[in-house]
């Protein structure tokens, strides 16, 4: 190969695969990525996500007691503070 050719061979930003390595070679700004690299990165996403966060819901502060706790850091704006902590307990 020349020296014309390699710079015209086109290859995955992730692992260096060249486009012939692999089956498809998606082109971004500047940079390309393999359907391996893509395949790869699709399944770190889904474990994360498969990796569901229990949120313990049994002790969810009362309404009370999230105003108290903005009256501590928020001067003022009583009425917002009461909408806003009414609106995070009723999200639970």
């Amino acid at each position: 190969m020349s020296k014309f050719d390699d710079k015209k061979q086109l290859k995955c930003s992730f692992c260096g695969k060249s486009q012939d390595q692999v089956r498809r070679l998606i082109a971004g700004p500047g940079v390309y990525i393999c359907d391996e690299c893509i395949e790869l990165c699709s399944e770190i996403i889904a474990e994360e996500f498969e990796e569901d966060t229990e949120l313990d819901l049994t002790d969810i502060p009362k309404p009370r007691q999230i105003k108290e706790y903005l009256d501590q850091y928020v001067i003022g704006q009583d009425r917002a503070k009461i909408a806003l902590a009414v609106a995070v307990y009723n999200h639970y």
